[in-house]
Order: C-alpha cells, then sequence, then structure tokens
C-alpha cells in the first residue's frame, strides 16, 4: 500500500466518529449541539463533506463566558506547578495524537501532509514551553528606592476568547491558548468556521489530561454569530485574535464598549530583499520556501520579493525554474508541496489577482492557472516587472502567489519595502553586515531574519506593527496580555510625609 494509501485509510478511521456525531461544541466539560444549529464542513481536497458542525450564536458564547468564569477563581488559584503538571500532559497526548492531528488538518485545510506531520509536534513544543514557564508567570521585580520597597506582582486578567484561523490551525490554537492556561486564564475558543477539526481534537485532550470543566471552552460558528458575540460579551476580558487586518479592526469596535485587550496577528505583505552580495542559493531557497510552504497561506510569507537588479535577471531565471517545479498534488501524498487552497471563496480571491496583475502590467512569469477539475488547487504563481504601486504588490493575497520587484540602491529597496499598510516580518539577504544592521533597523516590521527563513524560537518576542497587528506573544510578551501587574509600596522607615490642615 502506498503512503497516500495509507494515510487515506487512516484518516477515513479518524474521521468515522465526527461522520457519526458531527463536530460539538464543548462547554463546562460537556459536549453540547450549538443553538443555531448544524453547518457542513468540506474538504478543500475534493469538496466531500467531512461532517456537520455544531452552530454556536450568542446563547452558546454566553453559556461558555459563564462557564470560564465560574471556573476561573480555581484554576487561577492553583499552583503553577500543578498547572505545569496538567500542560505538559496535554503535550504527552498530542504527540500520542499527532498522526490524527496531522491527517485531519490537511484534510480540512489543504495542507501538506509534509508540513502538517510537524505541525501537531509544534503544538505539543507549545505547550511544553509554557507548561515550564506556568510557576513563574506571577513573578514580578523589586524596585527599591530609598524612602519605599516597590514590589510588583501579576495576577491572570480572567476568562479570555481566543479566536484562530483557517490557516495551520493546531498550531496557532496551540500558540494562543497554552499562555492562556499557563497564566491561570480560562479560555472561549471560537475557531474559524473552514477549519474545526483539530480544535475539537485539542478540547479533547485537554479534558483528557486532567483540565477542570469550564477552563478550555469551544464554541464553533460564523463570525458574524459566534465570533460577534465573544468579543461583546462582558465577562471576557481579553480577545486574542488571529487573521485579517479588517477583521481585527472591527473586533476593536465590538470590544471597546466593554474595554476589552487586545492582541492582534494580522495580516502580512512582507519583504524579502535580495542583494547582489547575498549567497545566491541559499536566498533562492529562503524565498521559494517562505512563500509557497504551506500554500502561502501564512501571515509570514515573504510575498514581495525584491531582487537588486545586477542580479535580477539571473535571480529570476533560477526562481522561474525552480517554481514550475514544484509539485501540486494531493495534501496527503508525502511528495505533495504544494495541496489546494481552504475553500472557493479563496480559490477565487487568490486567482483574481492574476488578472489583476496581468491588467496592471506585470509580466506573468509562472503559474497563475488552476490544476485539475475537483478541489481548489492552482499552480505556484510568479509575477516579475512589477511596480510598487500595483495591486499584488501591495495588497495581501494570500496564497502561492509571488511579486518581484527590482531596486538599484539600499535607499530605494527600503522605500519599497516599507511602502505598504503592513509590517508584520522582513528577510534580507546580504553578506555585508553593516548593511544587515542598518538596514533591518530601519525596516517597518515587528520581526525581521537576515540570511535565515522564518525560524521561530519561542522566548523572542512575535508581533507585527502598523496593519499587521497589536502586541507580541513569547514568553513574557505572552504574560504581559493576558495577566494584570499590581505595584506595592512598603515604606522604609519613617519618611516624611506632607501635613495638610495641621
Amino acid at each position: 500500500m502506498s503512503d497516500l494509501a495509507t494515510h487515506l485509510a487512516r484518516l477515513d478511521g479518524h474521521l468515522a466518529r465526527f461522520r457519526d456525531t458531527g463536530i460539538l461544541n464543548l462547554i463546562n466539560g460537556q459536549s453540547v449541539a450549538g443553538s443555531g444549529g448544524m453547518f457542513e464542513t468540506r474538504s478543500p481536497v475534493d469538496e466531500s463533506l467531512i461532517a456537520q458542525v455544531a452552530r454556536g450564536e450568542a446563547a452558546d458564547i454566553d453559556a461558555a463566558a459563564k462557564a470560564a468564569k465560574a471556573a476561573f477563581p480555581a484554576w487561577a488559584a492553583m499552583e503553577g506547578d500543578k498547572r505545569k503538571a496538567i500542560l505538559h500532559r496535554i503535550a504527552d497526548l498530542i504527540e500520542a495524537r499527532a498522526e490524527e492531528i496531522a491527517l485531519c488538518e490537511c484534510w480540512d485545510t489543504g495542507q501538506a501532509y509534509r508540513f502538517m506531520s510537524k505541525a501537531a509536534l509544534r503544538g505539543a513544543e507549545n505547550f511544553r514551553y509554557f507548561a515550564d514557564l506556568a510557576p513563574l508567570a506571577r513573578d514580578g521585580q523589586s524596585l527599591p528606592t530609598a524612602t519605599h520597597l516597590n514590589v510588583t506582582s501579576r495576577s491572570p486578567i480572567g476568562p479570555v476568547g481566543v479566536i484562530t484561523p483557517w490557516n495551520t490551525p493546531f498550531m496557532l490554537s496551540t500558540w494562543k491558548i497554552a499562555p492562556a492556561l499557563a497564566a491561570g486564564c480560562t479560555v472561549v475558543h471560537k475557531p474559524a468556521e473552514f477549519s474545526p477539526l483539530t480544535a475539537r481534537i485539542l478540547a479533547e485532550i485537554c479534558h483528557e489530561a486532567g483540565l477542570p470543566a469550564g477552563v478550555l471552552n469551544l464554541v464553533n460558528g460564523m463570525g458574524e454569530g459566534a465570533g460577534k458575540a465573544l468579543t461583546e460579551h462582558p465577562d471576557i476580558k481579553a480577545i486574542a485574535f488571529v487573521g485579517e487586518s479588517k477583521t481585527g479592526s472591527m473586533i476593536m469596535k465590538q470590544g471597546a464598549d466593554t474595554l476589552k485587550r487586545v492582541h492582534f496577528e494580522l495580516g502580512g505583505k512582507n519583504p524579502v530583499v535580495v542583494f547582489d552580495d547575498a549567497d545566491f542559493e541559499r536566498a533562492l531557497d529562503a524565498v521559494i520556501f517562505m512563500i509557497y510552504s504551506l500554500n502561502g497561506e501564512r501571515c509570514t510569507s515573504s510575498s514581495r520579493l525584491l531582487v537588486q537588479d545586477t542580479i535580477a535577471d539571473r535571480f529570476h531565471a533560477a526562481l522561474i525554474a525552480r517554481v514550475n517545479n514544484i509539485k501540486v498534488g494531493h495534501p496527503l501524498d508525502p511528495a505533495t508541496e504544494i495541496g489546494p487552497l481552504i475553500h472557493k471563496t479563496h480559490f477565487d480571491k487568490v486567482t483574481s489577482y492574476v488578472e489583476i496583475g496581468l491588467a496592471d502590467g506585470a509580466t506573468l512569469a509562472a503559474g497563475g492557472t488552476r490544476v485539475g477539475d475537483a478541489g481548489w488547487f492552482v499552480r505556484p504563481t510568479l509575477f516579475t516587472q512589477a511596480s510598487p504601486q500595483m495591486r499584488i504588490a501591495q495588497e495581501e493575497v494570500f496564497g502561492p502567489f509571488l511579486t518581484s520587484l527590482t531596486f538599484t540602491s539600499e535607499a530605494q529597496a527600503l522605500e519599497i519595502a516599507n511602502n505598504v499598510a503592513y509590517g508584520l516580518t522582513g528577510y534580507v539577504w546580504t553578506n555585508d553586515l553593516t548593511r544587515a544592521l542598518r538596514f533591518s533597523g530601519a525596516l517597518e516590521a515587528g520581526m525581521i531574519w537576515v540570511n535565515s527563513e522564518n525560524v521561530r524560537h519561542l522566548p523572542t518576542p512575535f508581533g507585527g506593527v502598523k496593519a499587521s497587528g497589536i502586541g507580541r506573544d513569547g514568553a513574557q510578551w505572552s504574560f504581559e496580555f493576558y495577566m494584570e501587574t499590581k505595584n506595592t509600596a512598603f515604606a522604609l522607615g519613617q519618611h516624611k510625609i506632607q501635613r495638610l490642615g495641621a
């Protein structure tokens, strides 16, 4: 039996229970239907029905928020070492079910197995990392003066809402939920309606690991129903959201009346800047990997190539040859490098930019066409001869779609790189250390990699500027969002106090 056939057979076994019972909400430790009935989730591979999904509405969010509020005092008061042990058990169970998670994620999202086989393990790593920080979450600082000893401490903010996207949903869910639980918060999770499978698996794993009822609640549904109700609910103290910049703006408005704290990881139109002194082959590998892996459906993708004009022709020739050789195919085939896009609406959006790029005068150098008649497969696309003002150089396509621009000088490259609404990441390729320091310092982005693809180090801050987000994830930056900081000042000795009315 081939690897693909083996994966399909195992997937069928994992999906059987969802076909029978549907994908239900999980509120206060109980599987419950949605008050809005059910909706369908279909695979982008062949448009076949995966399962019916509970459609949560405001009533379901209210029940979940109340459950999170009721569970909060005990969870917040639990010793950090005990929370650490539970989170490590969650990580153990993620690893034990890693293949199931990967197969379901591939079928639900269209992502290639070669990447999703690692995503579950990344999720376990997220839980282990924040588990180890749980005993330290409350720690503060000693800030003495001549007259007072100032002591800071932290406490969890309360029940929080986590809204996650349809691209790599399992890993991104763990990235938000693990630090919230480690901090002592309780959670209401609203996953994207297009990829509900692994959110349910994660909720099951958490409860199997011993997470008390009500600490993590799962409510499926649509943004205008469950999502809006979550962002407006008075018992929810903060919203952590990953998704489109436009949606982030809507969430800020919806949460304004209840003064919600928000943390947003939003869109990107990230530049990868290749100077003529760069390591040519390594830069080529990184450019291709950071836009065409994960179907290009990633906020940190390097969707704008800025290549110095002295090497542009050579770089484009090598790039075109490689792009045309990328394997598009069934996501459960280990040889596949690009699977189908998430759904028809997104497929239509991505392919519409082919016509936009041609109409604006750019050159379609590779791809841009549909693959097959079933599912939402598209050939990896490359436009050259683009100018910075073109829509394909300004707007987030969020697919396997690369726009290449050329530059003459460092100053011109910086101007082009910064001249977009977004500022999530940037990638710089040069062997001139002084230029690397100077350029990265002036680049408007929250995260920059020099002579590297995106390599995530969990203790470092993750987040963007401008329309790419608010706040940072990672280590203490996550705790700053999920926790309140208190300062207590103790007087030292009999310092003089001003007397009024004596």
